[in-house]
């Protein structure tokens, strides 16, 4: 292998790395949403949090650290449609970035 040959694999190799933290990044800003006024993450912490909630009214910190009133259930159902469907998405997208490679 001469030196162009391992710069352009090199190059190549970084850009894919790169390309995966940029989709990474989009993704992981999708999970962010609003309910009952506070700012919500979807995924496992959020999830969990709820799960172990006892009843269907419950207080506790958005992502701003602002305690809000909300109903397990509610949330519970609309941060797994979000982590569902960006994830998904998020899925198809690193696919074709393979691909590409």
């Amino acid at each position: 292998m001469d030196t162009n040959e391992l710069i352009s694999h090199s190059r190549a190799r970084f850009s894919h790395h790169q390309a995966r933290l940029n989709l990474k990044e989009k993704y992981q800003a999708k999970m962010t949403f609003a309910y009952r006024g506070g700012m919500w993450c979807a995924g496992p912490n959020l999830q969990s949090t709820l799960l172990t909630c006892s009843g269907t009214q419950a207080v506790i910190l958005d992502l701003y650290e602002t305690p809000i009133q909300i109903d397990t259930q509610e949330l519970l159902a609309l941060s797994q449609q979000r982590w569902q469907e960006q994830m998904t998405a998020w899925l198809v997208e690193f696919e074709t970035l393979n691909q590409n490679r």
